[in-house]
């Protein structure tokens, strides 16, 4: 069936995503959880899946809990309680998208063999409970304000001025609250949950924020931004300039002062100069690099798209956790001073869509077109070929139906002549 893509179950509803398949994902969730704690984002559909999962909890006989609408990580958070929890969203994807995210009590996604187990429950129907075996939905309160208290106590005080872009997601009625709490001084942006996200697209880019960083430059104040369920963080400093998932990847390395991480293969290399020595590199997709974090014990991990774990706390991307972290690593200097005293090379990122139907055939024909290359090819997702002046990653994404190229070279020349040879040979592979 290959429904799970490298953030869960995601796609179109009324297309790929009903209320009969989010029934047979909670017969099969409940099939091997007693307790499960179901939570959502402001998407329009939400409703129409935690009712449609809750039924089918219900029918295998679990006893499901509702969260209501929560940031995941809050949820995740929430799953500690539980056997598990079922978080639907669909991050940052626009909104006539929705999917779910499962996670463990430890706050880590399910892994291969956990969804490997899910999608044969999904096919072969699970368990049908008796009518005596049963159990009523229950609510669960106080998921926001556990999460809130959990980054306090983990963080400490922050006090500093900042704006704050929700984005219309999940974060609306907890991010402002938390960094409040914490001590900041907090104007927000699109803090009122949409599922229709009318202020800006849920993804937190360059080309969506620019009501955040025009009004950071405005103030003179840094700002932080999420996506739709609040897993994601990235930030604008002080004259209104974006700062990248990579960039905050190495200043969290910097600052935090690690001596090993993990991040996928389409991180900077960057990183590796900051550590010290060649870090852990993981596949695309944030449960990767938490189930690299859990099996060597290391410290931090994160990736590029604005994602950051903190095993610390649990082994969910946290986005307000993230932005609290950044803000007291900064211990009140600018952050415009601190990422430029960081060590940079010049990248780009690209997408190239293709045919959903044709996406064997584009995939036989990148592996032809990647693997003649001369370099040291690395294949644990996609096609990462490192050049010694600098390197390039060709993949297909694990939630739509693209082509991800990243490059990045240590002088402007050189990626420009890398970027083009991996332009060349993705759209030959796309015909």
């Amino acid at each position: 069936m290959g429904l799970f893509g490298s953030s869960g179950i995601r796609g179109l509803i009324g297309k790929d995503i009903d209320a009969e398949l989010g029934v047979r994902i909670g017969r099969a969730v409940g099939s091997l959880s007693g307790t499960v704690v179901v939570g959502k984002d402001p998407r329009t559909s939400g409703d129409l899946l935690v009712n449609a999962l809750t039924a089918g909890l219900i029918e295998a006989g679990a006893e499901p809990y509702r969260a209501g609408m929560v940031p995941t990580p809050t949820l995740a958070c929430a799953a500690s309680h539980f056997d598990c929890g079922l978080m639907v969203t669909a991050s940052h994807n626009p909104p006539e998208y929705n999917g779910v995210k499962m996670w463990n009590q430890d706050g880590s996604a399910f892994d291969g063999e956990q969804t490997r187990e899910v999608e044969r429950l999904i096919t072969e129907g699970g368990r049908k409970a008796e009518w005596d075996q049963m159990f009523s939905e229950r609510p669960w309160e106080g998921a926001i304000d556990e999460h809130i208290l959990t980054i306090i106590e983990e963080v400490g005080a922050v006090e500093r001025s900042m704006v704050l872009d929700c984005g219309c997601g999940a974060t609306g009625p907890v991010s402002p609250r938390l960094f409040r709490d914490l001590g900041c001084q907090v104007v927000t942006l699109n803090a009122n949950p949409d599922g229709r996200f009318p202020g800006r697209p849920s993804e937190p880019s360059e080309a969506n924020l620019r009501d955040l960083m025009c009004l950071c430059r405005s103030k003179g104040v840094a700002g932080i931004a999420h996506d739709g369920d609040g897993d994601r963080m990235v930030a604008v400093d002080e004259g209104g300039r974006y700062v990248s998932g990579d960039r905050l990847l190495a200043l969290f390395a910097s600052l935090l002062g690690v001596k090993d991480m993990a991040a996928p293969v389409d991180a900077s290399m960057v990183l590796d100069d900051i550590v010290g020595r060649p870090i852990a590199r993981t596949r695309v997709g944030d449960m990767f690099v938490s189930e690299v974090l859990k099996k060597r014990g290391l410290p931090f991990g994160g990736e590029p798209s604005g994602t950051f774990i903190f095993p610390s706390v649990n082994y969910c991307p946290d986005g307000m956790l993230a932005g609290a972290y950044l803000l007291k690593l900064l211990d009140g200097r600018p952050l415009k001073d601190v990422v430029a005293s960081l060590p940079t090379y010049p990248s780009v990122r690209d997408s190239f869509s293709f045919d959903p139907s044709e996406r064997k055939k584009v995939e036989e024909r990148l592996a032809e077109e990647m693997s003649s290359l001369d370099g040291e090819l690395t294949t644990v997702d996609g096609y990462r070929v490192d050049l010694g002046h600098g390197w390039l990653l060709v993949r297909l994404s694990g939630t739509e139906p693209k082509v991800r190229l990243t490059a990045e070279a240590r002088n402007k020349k050189d990626l420009e002549d890398i970027a083009e040879m991996a332009r060349s040979r993705v759209r030959k592979a796309l015909g």
